[in-house]
């Protein structure tokens, strides 16, 4: 696979001048076996004062502190990353945990903690229910079960792109038949869940050069996905949007137990109720020639 370049550009317009409060940038793709990131560079204007951190899971978060007041605010991210997940990946899963059910070891099971716990309210066991469907038989294969789930995910709930903030519950998703990626995304984790399997979201950007994969108009696009912890394997990548395991053509940013936690810029502003006019987001994902 190429290297790809990454610009992500988030601005907003305002009516008159306004007070910019410190603002939460999740900008950075996430370095790791199957990604190298060559450079990554995030301008703002008005100018900012960057302050770097990482939370709990490793992301790496950027405060921006303005000194200025403006009637505009546009976040630009460039990077450039060399991506080598195989499109067709093998998994060495523990011979403990090949079919379903399995227990995770003591030390795996405490340090999973909360991403093995369901996030949503479920109170009738409607999703548990309805993930005990795609379990075949007991036991049955584990990674059989899991790409079942993704697939019927795909095959039950229609893909709708959704520019309003926020995530459909999974029930809400599943009563209505369709979603976003993010959607798609949460329902699976919430699902695998129910099973007792501990599972994260992960969100970032789609490479899509050949417009082949659902989730962008173009090249590319952010994008959510999930991650399932196996024992062997580790961290087992599912794309319920495009039916698909494994990293290629996904390019990471962040890894969290909610989706909320995830988005990529996120402030406030002090001025008038009618100050706010518009928010444009721009996204190119290209192959380097």
């Amino acid at each position: 696979m190429p290297m790809i370049s990454i610009r992500h550009r988030t601005s907003y317009r305002f009516r008159k001048n306004v007070s910019l409060s410190p603002h939460r940038l999740m900008l950075r793709p996430r370095e790791g076996r199957e990604l190298r990131l060559l450079s990554h560079e995030v301008s703002t204007s008005p100018h900012a004062e960057l302050n770097w951190s990482n939370d709990v899971f490793g992301n790496a978060i950027a405060s921006a502190t303005f000194q200025m007041r403006s009637d505009s605010l546009v976040v630009d991210s460039s990077a450039t990353v060399d991506l080598t997940a195989s499109a067709w990946p093998v998994f060495d899963i523990a011979a403990s945990a090949i079919n379903y059910p399995f227990l995770y070891a003591e030390n795996d099971w405490t340090d999973l903690g909360v991403l093995a716990v369901q996030q949503y309210e479920d109170v009738d066991g409607r999703l548990a229910t309805w993930a005990r469907g795609f379990v075949a038989s007991t036991p049955t294969d584990t990674l059989s079960l899991l790409k079942d789930i993704s697939l019927g995910i795909a095959s039950s709930i229609s893909y709708q792109s959704r520019e309003e903030e926020g995530t459909q519950t999974p029930l809400i998703t599943l009563d209505r038949g369709w979603g976003s990626c993010r959607d798609f995304a949460v329902l699976f984790v919430e699902t695998v869940r129910s099973l007792g399997f501990g599972a994260r979201i992960v969100s970032g950007y789609l490479f899509n050069p050949d417009s082949s994969l659902t989730g962008s108009v173009n090249g590319g696009s952010t994008h959510a996905w999930a991650e399932v912890f196996v024992p062997g394997a580790g961290w087992i990548t599912f794309d319920p949007t495009n039916c698909s395991m494994g990293s290629a053509n996904l390019i990471p940013v962040a890894v969290t137990r909610d989706i909320a936690s995830a988005v990529p810029v996120s402030g406030s502003f002090t001025g008038a109720t009618d100050a706010f006019l518009s928010m444009d987001v721009t996204i190119e994902v290209e192959a380097m020639t």
